[in-house]
């Protein structure tokens, strides 16, 4: 299921460290206190899984690893940053 995906904590702020040019496992996991490799890996093979992400492997030694966002996992980001604008909004409103 989907939010198997994106139901977990560290989902949101794996992507939003990626968006910004942050693409390396190594750099991700040194993002935020308490992301551990381990948690790294299992979110960001599900994110592969659901196509939001893309694994690009270089043939180089040693061995080099990045992920990028899909055209699907853009427009992911696109209508989830809609949803916090909405949120935002509510709350002005309030």
């Amino acid at each position: 299921m989907f939010e198997d995906c994106i139901g977990c904590k560290w989902t949101l702020h794996i992507l939003s460290q990626i968006r910004c040019g942050i693409n390396r496992p190594r750099a991700l996991v040194k993002t935020k206190k308490g992301l551990t490799t381990k948690v790294l890996n299992e979110r960001l093979a599900k994110m592969v899984q659901f196509g939001i992400l893309e694994k690009i492997s270089y043939p180089e030694v040693p061995p080099r690893v990045e992920y990028q966002l899909t055209p699907f996992g853009k427009k992911f980001l696109e209508t989830l940053d809609r949803l916090e604008d909405l949120h935002l909004e509510l709350m002005n409103d309030l």
